[in-house]
């Protein structure tokens, strides 16, 4: 029996130019930008190439089918994501700033949470980040299978907390009445003084903080515990 075949587009030598003005390079363009727009539903080979004035048929000789274009643009999400040099700023904070890096892009490409896990992340950017983060947590000591574990654990916490937040904004965003969600949410929380004293807290006017506070927290939270398990 033959198992399914793993490819990517990053491992093949993309095509020249079809035609004079036309890369590859401006077709992710494009898509990304269709994507930002509309998310994944909206994104067709057929409306790329109108948008770039050209048939759907001439994109495919630049991608072989749109899970390689979706390859394409997943590596450009990651082409924005933060990844200093530990040698330079320390393994905390270097890693504080690629999993803060790593939530904003995502926020600002919320399609791009529905590619995590489904697409390999092999091209020049995402394997950059790794290769990065790779070095953050060998320069904070750990070694052998416990540099992949640390990472796991990292990157798991980041899309954890980031594609149920990208989920509600896609779902409610700031299109709800927050003084009739308290309402509704405080009935059916009767029982439960504890939860409603977390209710009437006035900083929920403005989730948006709430959320990068409760995800600085966690994080710091993270690190604390790699730091104490290398400790120990």
């Amino acid at each position: 029996m033959t198992g399914k075949q793993f490819t990517s587009v990053w491992v093949r030598e993309p095509r020249k130019p079809a035609s004079p003005g036309r890369s590859r390079e401006e077709i992710v363009r494009a898509a990304v930008e269709m994507l930002d727009e509309e998310g994944l539903s909206g994104l067709s080979m057929r409306k790329l190439g109108a948008k770039l004035g050209a048939g759907a048929t001439s994109l495919y000789w630049y991608v072989a089918h749109k899970d390689e274009l979706l390859e394409l643009v997943y590596d450009e999400v990651w082409s924005e994501m933060i990844a200093p040099d530990p040698g330079r700023v320390g393994w905390r904070d270097s890693v504080s700033a690629v999993a803060h890096g790593m939530r904003q892009a995502i926020l600002r490409h919320p399609w791009s949470a529905d590619l995590i896990g489904r697409l390999p992340a092999l091209g020049p950017h995402a394997m950059l980040v790794a290769d990065r983060m790779r070095k953050m947590i060998k320069a904070a000591g750990f070694t052998g299978k416990e540099v992949d574990f640390a990472i796991s654990t990292l990157t798991a916490y980041v899309f954890g907390m980031t594609i149920p937040e990208i989920a509600w904004n896609t779902a409610m965003g700031d299109r709800y009445d927050a003084d009739e969600m308290r309402a509704v949410v405080t009935r059916a929380a009767a029982g439960h003084p504890d939860m409603l004293e977390r209710i009437d807290m006035d900083t929920y006017d403005d989730p948006r903080a709430i959320r990068e506070m409760c995800f600085d927290f966690g994080l710091v939270s993270l690190l604390d515990g790699l730091e104490r398990r290398l400790a120990t």
